[in-house]
């Protein structure tokens, strides 16, 4: 079935879960691929947040490929912008960026560097990096359409450990005061960071209690179930209570990729060249129901 769109920009194949798991494979390929490319890479993100990504792109957002900076798009905002790497691979996927890019991945002149970069890439709204600034910035933007009677969405995208920072607080607290209907953050709850377990480093849990005790309309999925992320964004979208969304997704690191899930930590992947063909390889054979479970010595 073709990824082809609808008169709103949005895809035309609504609900095929099968077309919808063929782009997250898709998704995985490109980014380790882009991650062997330096040998190194925030991979794990990317292999974990496929799904919710596959549906973001390939059936929740109103967006024209070929015109990437179109007003009536919904905007999608990276505020972790070291998943940019997973963030290229969707736009390739959706048609905003070019396959053959993935070789130039984190080279000077690139239009592909490793941390994201508005004025690099087209599809990229917001450069990110430093933590608990992206929903700031999109209540900003919701803020901005509504005064134009847009009936745009703003999705901001979001990582546990951007929970540690009290300016995503703030914000969280402000968008409910809004009542900012046309918010969508969507939060990828992987349980790592750079410095350990995300909930070690500091608790978020009971975290939809949260969200929800802040005036927030709340769901939290398997983001690795790609059923289950397909009807929260559509209910997201359906909602119609006056206030702000927010899907909360338990990801595994390194998913579909058995050595890599096994590891310890994952925040940032540095493996021999022959893991990386494996890897690739294994994400490429799930099409055909091949499957891997080891590293080689």
């Amino acid at each position: 079935m073709s990824a082809s769109r609808d008169s709103f920009g949005r895809s035309a194949h609504h609900g095929d879960i099968t077309q919808l798991k063929r782009h997250a494979r898709n998704i995985r390929l490109h980014a380790l691929r882009m991650g062997k490319v330096q040998g190194q890479g925030y991979v794990g993100q990317a292999l974990g947040f496929a799904d919710v990504l596959a549906v973001l792109y390939m059936h929740a957002l109103n967006l024209k490929p070929a015109a990437s900076r179109w007003e009536g798009r919904d905007r999608c905002l990276l505020s972790i912008g070291h998943y940019a790497i997973a963030f290229y691979a969707a736009l390739i996927v959706a048609g905003i960026l070019l396959e053959a890019e993935i070789e130039s991945y984190g080279f000077d002149g690139s239009r592909l560097p490793m941390s994201g970069m508005a004025s690099y890439t087209p599809g990229m709204e917001i450069s990110g990096g430093s933590l608990g600034q992206g929903l700031p910035i999109a209540i900003g933007m919701c803020l901005g359409l509504r005064a134009k009677l847009s009936n745009v969405f703003v999705y901001n995208l979001m990582s546990d450990g951007e929970l540690n920072e009290g300016s995503t607080w703030e914000a969280v607290q402000s968008a409910s005061h809004w009542r900012l209907s046309n918010l969508i953050a969507v939060v990828d709850v992987n349980n790592q960071q750079a410095d350990g377990p995300s909930s070690q480093v500091l608790s978020f849990e009971p975290l939809a209690d949260r969200w929800k005790a802040f005036g927030w309309f709340v769901q939290r999925v398997d983001g690795n179930d790609i059923a289950a992320v397909l009807q929260a964004f559509d209910a997201a979208r359906a909602c119609t209570d006056d206030k702000p969304r927010v899907i909360i997704c338990d990801t595994l690191m390194g998913k579909g990729v058995p050595f890599l899930e096994a590891r310890e930590k994952t925040h940032f992947i540095r493996v021999e060249p022959a893991e990386w063909a494996l890897a690739v390889e294994i994400i490429a054979g799930q099409d055909n129901g091949q499957h891997h479970e080891e590293a080689p010595a």
